[in-house]
């Protein structure tokens, strides 16, 4: 029993929370009509297993580090909970998954696919030399609106929705990245790890997460203008600017601002979009 809670505490399904609502939001900004429920179903399997594979690659890559930081030492892997076999295991499941649901949602898809785990094998790698790394962050579940897109549309054209839909992505979760990094400040200058933090410290660092908040609501703002305009949709787009505002306002309780409020933040874009466009 211990060893399957193990397990999924190593998974961390509930974090799909993130990225889920962005998917669904991409889905059904290219809908035309309503999608159906085995689309919606491959989607949400498609995306459990590419977050379990982001998660376990981050996870793997990184099991040294967080042995050293003390924040990190009790996790799994990192602990030796989970053997590095174990979490390799882990890794093969959830591509595989994400794979399998890509190819049985279309060959356009399938041909896709590889690029979000590249990004997820690239990014974890990026702290040790550059404090962009929030970006790169923030690209992994930036792909989430843009899976859902191309789920539906199966081409690359008219991309602009898609293309905003992403960039809200990028820079919210690349300026929430910003706020987690606040707790390992110390550490990371230790280790020579690159954030803005480390880099800035962390209250100039605060203030380059909410410019990115404020492009990121902005991106919404263009979004709703030009392809939602529905009235009941601009309370969601509301509630998604007070959502990031208190994310800032409650930064130094850094479990309130990235796990709870964040987690519906996502729900708000989706809310926005569902009201919003037109399907039949």
């Amino acid at each position: 029993m211990a060893h399957l809670k193990n397990f999924l505490n190593f998974v961390k399904i509930e974090h799909t929370l993130f990225s889920l609502p962005l998917i669904y939001s991409g889905v059904f900004l290219a809908s035309k009509q309503a999608p159906s429920a085995r689309l919606l179903i491959l989607v949400l399997l498609a995306a459990v297993g590419a977050r379990t594979a982001a998660l376990a690659l981050n996870r793997i890559i990184d099991r040294e580090i967080d042995r050293r930081n003390p924040r990190t030492a009790g996790r799994e892997l990192a602990s030796g909970k989970l053997t590095l076999r174990e979490a390799g295991l882990v890794l093969m499941g959830g591509v595989a998954l994400y794979l399998v649901a890509a190819g049985m949602i279309s060959v356009f898809c399938l041909a896709i696919s590889p690029l979000p785990l590249i990004i997820f094998t690239a990014y974890p790698y990026m702290k040790r030399f550059t404090p962009l790394a929030h970006f790169g962050v923030g690209l992994g579940l930036a792909m989430a609106p843009l899976g859902g897109w191309f789920a539906v549309q199966q081409s690359f054209e008219n991309p602009l929705p898609a293309v905003l839909l992403t960039l809200f992505t990028l820079f919210w979760v690349a300026g929430f990245d910003i706020i987690y990094s606040t707790l390992d400040e110390m550490f990371d200058r230790s280790e020579n790890l690159h954030s803005f933090t480390s880099r800035f410290g962390k209250n100039k660092a605060l203030r380059i997460s909410g410019f990115l908040h404020t492009a990121a609501f902005l991106m919404l703002v263009i979004l709703f203008a030009t392809y939602v305009r529905a009235l009941i949709s601009f309370v969601f787009l509301v509630s998604a600017g007070i959502l990031l505002y208190l994310e800032h306002r409650k930064s130094d309780d850094v479990e309130l601002a990235f796990f709870r409020i964040n987690a519906v933040v996502g729900f708000a874009v989706l809310g926005m979009v569902l009201t919003g466009v037109n399907v039949e």
